[in-house]
């Protein structure tokens, strides 16, 4: 009964860790900067061609669509807390959608800086913490028998009676939420006409009731024929930045565009060699990818949640779960048309910006795909265990593991891509063109701020390719010329180090890769200031929902 207790009084004070307002200051400075901030996006309709998919597929995607809405909410408490308290206490329309963008009210394309004065820095452990609770404490009672379910990516940590620290399961903190969209995942099952997807929307239902998500995670791994699909829960650890331990609840609906897949099926057997042939001793490469991997191309018709917030995720591989990683593989999307909008948007008004007009034509839409989906197929190359006992690399890496994982899966996905044109397995597609692009693509994701693993990483690539002279830059013009050569021998490289990290679980190593390469110096700086004084939004925005589609 106390149990009880503990656990209903922590679920209805999930909004009792969220910041509270500072001492109210002057607000002058931010109505003037609105207009800017609102600028970092450009806005993008999500569609696709809903005459193509069976009556039953159309009757599932206002379904699959409500329930992750249902995320979205979730998703909100865990990043800040109480969304309509803050949203009702912002009077300028454009603050108030700056805030529902970044749930929050911290830029998330600005290193998380708040931009409602009346708010202090956002917590490194977002709201998955008590606000006052330290790493010490944390550590102290993680050391004790509640260990495992403090450190569970499922549960909160909130204080009990006796404000000692207490794990909160997500499927008791949020149930309302988890009930609804479980009850939405089974109705669509019921009208799912591919019996893997049928089976999987029925396990991922469950697994929100309980949080147990293997079983769900190894019924989509094998699917196969389904045409549509929704990726759905707790799933990334990037919003905790405390320890990395807490997943973040997302949701994407998808549907398969089958001509665009059909290109890329035969790439995923091709990891086991790219594998064995990785620039580092054998210990660093003995796990072998599983084998039941693949490569698709969707469409995406709705975002919620963590892969909403800020900077929007235009590739996804998943499980996490390095057990089903191991015995499956895992499977990687390409939403194509959130790529396609990037690189028109953005990627080649940067391009045209910064790099030299002699390789501009190298800047590519196949190669951006390419890197893209080269980028996902090498997260599952490399490491998973490290090699002396430490345990998984996430759990010895803790909040530094998401930010090397992405900078592994760049400079890997250059290796295979520079591999695979070696053996033919490119046919016609210039290799030139994939290092041009993914020069240009290190100054997009850049400006996706220092609390972005994905903009770590690439400020971290961009130091160590700049130091080994895989680029060079004219300073009168500004412009960037890639060295086709010596940008090869820096993917290798920096390959190499990330790889040893990781299977050292090198914490401290890590810690300090960050602080040498993570920083911005006076001319990249520069450069992105031309970027943003040129009117380039950072990054995208949707409308999207049942009625963009048109259902």
């Amino acid at each position: 009964m106390k149990r009880m207790g503990i656990v209903l009084g922590a679920a209805l004070a999930l909004g009792a860790c969220q910041p509270q307002r500072a001492e109210p200051e002057e607000r002058m400075e931010t109505r003037e900067a609105e207009p800017n901030l609102l600028s970092k996006y450009t806005t993008v309709r999500l569609t696709t061609d809903t005459s193509a998919l069976t009556d039953a597929q159309r009757q599932m995607i206002p379904l699959l669509i409500e329930a992750c809405r249902q995320m979205d909410e979730v998703f909100w408490q865990e990043a800040f807390g109480d969304r309509e308290q803050l949203l009702s206490s912002i009077e300028e329309d454009g603050l108030r959608r700056f805030a529902e963008i970044n749930y929050g009210p911290w830029d998330r394309l600005d290193g998380n800086r708040p931009f409602l004065p009346e708010y202090g820095p956002k917590p490194e452990g977002a709201n998955f913490y008590p606000r006052d609770m330290s790493k010490e404490e944390f550590e102290a009672a993680a050391a004790g028998a509640a260990g495992e379910a403090l450190r569970s990516l499922y549960t909160l940590v909130r204080r009990d009676e006796s404000e000692g620290l207490q794990p909160v399961a997500y499927h008791e903190a949020f149930r309302q939420q988890h009930q609804r969209a479980a009850r939405l995942l089974r109705e669509a099952a019921a009208l799912a006409e591919d019996a893997g997807l049928r089976r999987y929307l029925e396990l991922r239902a469950q697994a929100l009731e309980t949080d147990q998500y293997q079983q769900s995670d190894l019924a989509w791994m094998d699917m196969k024929e389904n045409t549509l699909d929704v990726v759905i829960g707790p799933i990334e650890t990037y919003e905790d930045q405390l320890f990395g331990y807490k997943a973040a609840h997302e949701g994407y609906v998808l549907v398969k565009d089958r001509e665009w897949s059909g290109r890329l099926a035969r790439y995923a057997a091709l990891l086991p060699g790219l594998q064995r042939g990785l620039p580092v001793p054998d210990e660093y490469k003995r796990e072998q990818p599983g084998t039941d991997s693949d490569l698709n191309a969707y469409d995406v018709i709705y975002y919620a949640g963590d892969c909403n917030a800020g900077s929007k995720t235009i590739a996804i591989n998943l499980p996490n779960d390095e057990q089903v990683q191991l015995q499956k593989g895992t499977r990687r999307l390409q939403l194509k048309n959130a790529m396609r909008a990037k690189f028109d948007e953005i990627l080649v008004p940067i391009a045209q910006q910064l790099i030299d007009p002699q390789q501009l034509e190298q800047v590519t839409f196949d190669a951006f795909f390419a890197n893209t989906m080269f980028h996902e197929v090498a997260h599952g190359l490399g490491i998973k265990e490290t090699i002396n006992g430490r345990g998984t690399v996430r759990q010895a890496l803790r909040e530094q593991a998401s930010a090397l994982e992405e900078g592994k899966a760049d400079v890997l996905g250059l290796y295979m891509v520079s591999r695979l044109a070696d053996s033919g397995e490119l046919g016609d597609a210039s290799l030139e063109d994939n290092f041009v692009t993914f020069m240009a693509s290190i100054f997009r994701s850049i400006r996706f701020g220092a609390s972005s693993a994905h903009g770590r990483a690439n400020l971290v690539r961009f130091n160590f390719f700049q130091e080994q002279g895989a680029f060079t830059r004219d300073p009168q013009s500004g412009h960037y010329r890639v060295d086709f050569e010596k940008i090869r021998q820096a993917a290798d490289a920096l390959s190499e180090k990330i790889l040893r990290l990781q299977g050292d679980g090198d914490y401290q190593g890590v810690a300090g890769l960050m602080e040498r390469y993570a920083v911005m110096g006076p001319d990249l700086e520069a450069d992105l200031e031309r970027l943003a004084s040129a009117g380039i939004p950072v990054d995208v925005v949707f409308e999207q929902g049942v009625d963009v589609l048109g259902l």
